[in-house]
């Protein structure tokens, strides 16, 4: 039959995309759909145009602060609409890349809204109108989510500005507000300071980054603040006028009532799962009262040739962990005996310096009452950080108390996005410190903080005093 397959997918970001490409390499055929372009939120409008705005920040502040180094460059400026030319050029290159691989490993391509009419059939909606009938013997859910707003500042994408909006302005705002002081929140608010606008950042919770330990944030809000970013902890907007000179905001702060002049306002709150308009009931698939779908650990629902993965699943809400949901998702439905199971899922943060964490965090596991030990190496013990003028922050590992085994590793400093990843490696292996520590590191390199961290914990490290 025409548009029949043995598994669809349903959402082409990178949990579906990824998905699709490994059904296919196994053999199964394959179909995907999105009302939208290849590549989801993720390489559209999220993670990708996000890090290539601030590469571009991070590179106008290198070369406005080298007088240090004796580099002097007179009158550097940011070309926004250049800069946004340049971003969009990236985002084409990698979607169009993804509908080569999807089309070189005969995946079929849909474009439109879906909606399940059982569980063998959805009806695809394209931009005109015009509805096409699939049917398929599985399906994985992979529809990703959406910000979620704030009551008095709905997204209009002019003055109340999303994610989204934020990637793209192509004028520098003078006065920039940001209510949330989470990892979106922080990373736009941050290059748009490094940019040169005057950045004003507004958080419920007593810490910026709310779920990391704070040692690390409290060296990124030092950062922000020597940047001249205003950090208000403990506060809560409450609406907006539009006025001559912009706009005006009303926000609590501490329980105290005040206002705030600002050109543009980013509200980055959190995000909600894409799962109201898929026809879930018409199953028998319940979302919890998040609207995330549950799935057991071959990431079926409560229909059994239904699959869901990514942020529609729950948190974290990570790219990364979106590809190796469909990974598993995709196996299972070949016939492979997997399940999703892995000791170390890396979070990473890019803000100003970046935050890098994979395991249990130190606060975690005092609340979970787990006995740790902890070591700690800083980077300014580093000769490489001083070299790079990057001295900022420090490697902390997190080890069972008894045996040494390295339950989490936590960075904040340069590099924290990619040094991660050999903690990550040696947690998945099941390493203890002295398994980090015996390994010998590249000098000079900031990976070498990670064995003196690794040392501290027994009191060892070379390069620092310990007790």
């Amino acid at each position: 039959m025409g548009n029949s397959y043995q598994a669809f997918v349903i959402g082409a970001g990178p949990g579906g995309y990824v998905a699709a490409i490994r059904l296919a390499q196994l053999g199964i055929k394959t179909g995907i759909a999105d009302k939208g372009n290849l590549g989801g939120v993720c390489l559209n409008v999220g993670c990708i145009p996000s890090k290539a705005l601030i590469t571009a920040s991070k590179t106008l502040d290198k070369i406005r602060t080298a007088d240090k180094m004796g580099i002097h460059v007179d009158n550097a400026s940011m070309d926004l609409i250049t800069l946004q030319k340049w971003k969009s050029s990236i985002v084409k290159r990698l979607t169009t890349g993804v509908g080569g691989l999807l089309k070189g490993n005969d995946v079929d391509t849909f474009t439109g809204t879906v909606k399940f009419l059982d569980r063998n059939r959805i009806e695809i909606t394209d931009r005109s109108g015009k509805t096409t009938e699939v049917r398929s013997e599985n399906f994985i859910i992979a529809t990703g989510s959406t910000p979620a707003q704030v009551p008095g500042f709905e997204f209009d994408e002019k003055n109340i500005l999303s994610s989204t909006g934020a990637l793209d302005l192509t004028e520098l705002p003078e006065r920039f507000l940001v209510i949330g002081g989470g990892y979106i929140g922080l990373e736009i608010g941050t290059l748009y300071a490094k940019f040169g606008s005057k950045v004003t950042i507004v958080e419920m919770m007593d810490s910026l980054l709310p779920g990391f330990d704070k040692d690390l944030t409290q060296v990124v809000a030092r950062k922000l603040k020597k940047m001249k970013v205003d950090v208000h902890l403990k506060s809560k907007a409450l609406g907006y006028t539009k006025t001559r000179n912009g706009l005006t905001a009303s926000l609590e702060i501490k329980g105290k009532k005040t206002e705030f002049e600002a050109d543009k306002i980013l509200v980055t709150v959190g995000r909600k799962p894409n799962t109201h308009n898929l026809g879930l009931a018409a199953l028998g698939i319940k979302t919890d009262d998040r609207g995330f779908i549950p799935v057991n650990d071959k990431l079926q629902t409560s229909v059994s040739n239904v699959y869901a993965i990514g942020d529609v699943v729950g948190n974290p809400m990570l790219a990364h962990k979106a590809s190796k949901e469909g990974e598993v998702a995709a196996e299972v439905i070949a016939g492979k005996n997997v399940v999703l199971d892995y000791r170390a899922m890396p979070a990473v943060v890019f803000t100003d310096p970046e935050i890098g964490s994979v395991g249990i965090m130190e606060n975690e596991a005092k609340e979970k009452g787990i006995d740790v030990k902890v070591g700690k190496y800083n980077f300014i013990g580093l000769g490489r950080a001083l070299t790079t003028d990057a001295t900022d922050g420090f490697v902390k590992v997190i080890a069972d108390a008894k045996t040494n085994e390295i339950l989490g590793v936590s960075i904040v400093g340069a590099e924290a996005s990619e040094l991660v990843a050999e903690a990550g490696l040696a947690m998945e292996f099941g390493a203890d410190i002295e398994d980090i520590s015996l390994t010998v590191h590249a000098h000079p390199t900031l990976a070498e903080a990670l064995p003196e961290a690794a040392r501290a914990v027994v009191g060892e490290a070379i390069h620092a005093l310990t007790k």
